[in-house]
């Protein structure tokens, strides 16, 4: 049974809304945690499904766990169990980085395959690579097991391609592997820096971090850990296109400050205005006009991948053509073709999505498939004609902790109801 949105569009978003904390920061520091055999904590951590399980996998290690208000508190102790059942590790993909923390922690580390949203490959090889570079014997069958009878030992892992998760993985690796270890070709995005420094935080020795090379200086134990997680850049990003989708004029407050460069640029491009005063953004879209020429995914500091689907969405509402490139994820267009349910004229070829914008979109039926494929169905749903009805809101709930409420605080016509 799964909960549902529905939404009556039309209705232009005022007020403001704050930012909740970062889900793709809080997952890595959550498994950091265990390199402490002691009591971490998270500030302003996000009460969302995919924290809700990193929790359960701590907690399966041997973990304790408790929350006071948004305040994440690990006790770690006692988490050395060296199996994570593929229950927990086939609902969400990042599930695979506790790999390099229990053979950090213990020597070894048993853990099913990572699942998560389907939208494309997603191959783990690079995670195991670093590891293996790191002295570890990984064997696969049923599941992955990692072993390092005498420990890690620092060494230079030089990535072909920049990766998000492997980079964490490298990192939680090898702060507790003996002597340096220098990660080349590193992923620069914002939650790799939230790493390092919470990592920091517990006494590791990072430099270099948001560079080509970040350089490990290995521990023989790390402290406590203790941090508030930064504000959410998609989330952020989710709203901004939801004041554009509905021509409206909202103020974020708890704003990433310098994570959405890449992104503000297009919405500008749009004819989007913002304006930031005092950590809050003022941000206009009555003024969005403009197709998009050429919008391409990249990795930091480029266009993310995370905030495609809503911007197909809001450029569904623009007149004229733009065309979207998607370069990370090969299957990244499962909101497309709920959007052409609803009145969306998009044509799919590969990796390109050409949308043909300025066409009324109508309230449907339609169902998320992923997070940010959800996420885009709900901007759309706010700016069309009639009801519209999500289901799928189980996707949506892995990376908003309060969306319905969020946007119903903005004057949105919104409700969350429940399957019968």
């Amino acid at each position: 049974m799964d909960d549902y949105i529905c939404i009556v569009g039309g209705k232009p978003l005022k007020g403001a809304i704050s930012v909740q904390g970062s889900k793709n920061a809080a997952l890595p520091m959550m498994a950091a945690s265990l390199l402490h055999r002691g009591i971490s904590v998270l500030k302003e951590c996000p009460r969302i499904t995919d924290v809700f399980c990193m929790e359960q996998i701590l907690q399966a290690l041997g973990a304790v766990t408790w929350w006071e208000d948004h305040d994440l508190y690990m006790d770690c102790t006692n988490a050395d169990k060296e199996e994570i059942p593929e229950i927990y590790t086939g609902r969400m993909r990042s599930s695979v980085i506790l790999l390099g923390t229990m053979l950090a922690r213990n020597k070894r580390g048993r853990l099913g395959y990572p699942g998560g949203c389907v939208i494309g490959k997603r191959p783990i090889d690079l995670h195991l690579y670093a590891l293996e570079q790191l002295g570890a014997v990984i064997e696969k069958d049923q599941m992955i097991q990692g072993t390092a009878p005498s420990g890690l030992h620092g060494n230079e892992i030089l990535f072909p391609k920049r990766s998000v998760g492997a980079t964490q993985q490298a990192l939680l690796a090898s702060v507790l592997a003996k002597g340096e270890t220098i990660i080349k070709n590193p992923a620069r995005e914002p939650e790799i820096l939230w790493l390092c420094r919470y990592l920091r935080t517990m006494g590791a020795k990072i430099t270099g971090e948001g560079t080509d090379c970040i350089i490990i200086e290995g521990m023989e134990e790390l402290g406590p850990g203790c941090m508030r997680v930064p504000p959410d850049r998609i989330v952020a990003g989710t709203y901004i296109c939801a004041a554009a989708a509905t021509r409206s004029e909202i103020t974020l407050e708890n704003v990433p400050e310098g994570e959405l460069d890449a992104f503000l640029d297009v919405y500008c491009k749009m004819g989007g205005q913002y304006q930031g005063n005092s950590g809050k953004l003022i941000v206009n879209g009555q003024n969005i006009h403009c197709p998009i020429k050429l919008l391409e995914t990249a990795v930091y500091p480029g266009f993310p991948t995370d905030l495609q689907s809503q911007v197909m969405a809001v450029l569904a509402t623009v007149p004229g053509e733009s065309l979207i490139r998607e370069q990370i994820f090969e299957d990244r267009y499962k909101a497309a073709q709920e959007l052409v349910q609803m009145g969306a004229h998009i044509r799919i070829s590969g990796r390109e999505a050409r949308v043909q914008g300025g066409y009324p979109l109508y309230g449907r039926q339609v169902t998320a498939r992923e997070l940010r494929g959800g996420a885009a169905l709900v901007i759309a749903a706010l700016c069309a004609k009639g009801t519209t009805r999500i289901s799928g809101y189980s996707f949506i709930s892995r990376g908003y902790e309060h969306i319905c409420e969020d946007l119903l605080g903005a004057g949105a016509r919104i409700s969350l109801g429940r399957e019968a």
